[in-house]
């Protein structure tokens, strides 16, 4: 559906050439989830720009269900934006014109009959969860809400394509994960391709299927969400992990640094699929004849499996802990020994 192929932008300004994207190289399937997540200046912006064609790339090509978005001009160029529709941050919503209004906006611009216009809102009031706030003024929606109408607006004229950017950073935690669930249903009712620009690695877990880090305008990291969560290859990756563990107020990080080193040597598990619901603690104390003690735990749920992450400490090292770490691999158990008797 999106292909993405050598594409950099470069921006001329007075103090230079600022590359904004570099050389980025992706592939988005259809039907997928896909996120993009980076830091303020990594270069999302820039890119989502691209992929709906109000940027040129300097170099590379943007294809969007067949069709190159870096060379279209004219009618081809407005042809291919049909197919394409944004979400935005700030909601962008007319504000004297009441929800089914806004709604119906896009479609009067395409010229679309009365009588389809008001079959189609009401369908998307229907679809996003606003029956009853039809004739209801933007000033006196919820944020929530707000999002909800503009994406309503976003799907009115079909789309193949829907790019969020940064859609749920202006919302409260609870109105964010009803959103998240939204777009999540819209995906598997419309089997419509989503690309999300974030900042929050919470969003890519709660429903993405796959992800790119970005960083300095490049891709520096990319792969399905569960891979990336359990096995974060790059720094800028493992400080986006970390606020999967800090986003909820019922976490408590762990830190190893604070724990007697005299009493064992302390092990990080991460648990991929069934392997979170095996009793292989309980399996290695009977078999070592050890006090397995557990420091820190949770579970993680992404959009395809859950992951679990286990923090123990055992009073074993040597040829003895060798055997333990042996028999945690055979169990298709990433470990890790944080530090040492």
């Amino acid at each position: 559906m999106i292909v993405l192929r050598n594409v950099s932008r470069v921006f001329n300004t007075s103090a230079g050439p600022v590359t904004a994207v570099d050389d980025v190289s992706l592939e988005v399937g259809q039907g997928q989830i896909y996120g993009i997540i980076g830091y303020s200046g990594a270069g999302k912006s820039t890119l989502i720009r691209l992929l709906n064609g109000l940027e040129k790339p300097t170099a590379g090509s943007v294809t969007i269900a067949g069709q190159n978005i870096a060379t279209a001009n004219g009618e081809a160029l407005r042809a291919a934006r049909l197919k394409i529709s944004m979400v935005f941050q700030h909601f962008n919503l007319l504000w004297s014109r009441t929800v089914s209004e806004n709604i119906a906006f896009s479609l009067q611009i395409a010229g679309a009959p009365k009588a389809q216009i008001q079959a189609r809102v009401k369908e998307l009031i229907e679809l996003v969860g606003l029956a009853g706030k039809e004739n209801t003024y933007p000033s006196k929606l919820s944020g929530g809400q707000k999002q909800r109408v503009g994406i309503a607006r976003a799907l009115a004229n079909n789309p193949e394509v829907l790019l969020c950017d940064e859609a749920t950073s202006a919302l409260d935690p609870q109105t964010t994960d009803a959103i998240l669930e939204l777009l999540l249903d819209i995906n598997r009712k419309l089997q419509l391709t989503i690309v999300l620009i974030t900042h929050e690695m919470h969003v890519v877990r709660k429903i993405c299927h796959r992800v790119a880090v970005m960083e300095e305008g490049r891709i520096v990291e990319e792969g399905e969400v569960l891979s990336v969560f359990t096995h974060p290859q790059k720094p800028v990756t493992r400080q986006f992990v970390k606020q999967t563990t800090e986003y909820s107020s019922a976490d408590t990080p762990f830190n190893a640094a604070l724990v007697d080193g005299d009493a064992g040597s302390v092990l990080k598990l991460t648990f991929v699929g069934h392997n979170t619901s095996q009793p292989i603690v309980g399996e290695l104390t009977l078999k070592y004849a050890l006090p397995f003690n557990i420091l820190h735990g949770k579970m993680t749920q992404t959009a395809h499996g859950t992951f679990g992450e286990l923090w123990l400490q055992v009073p074993a090292s040597g040829a003895q802990l060798e055997n333990i770490l042996a028999d945690l691999h055979a169990r298709a158990v990433t470990t890790e020994v944080v530090n040492h008797d």
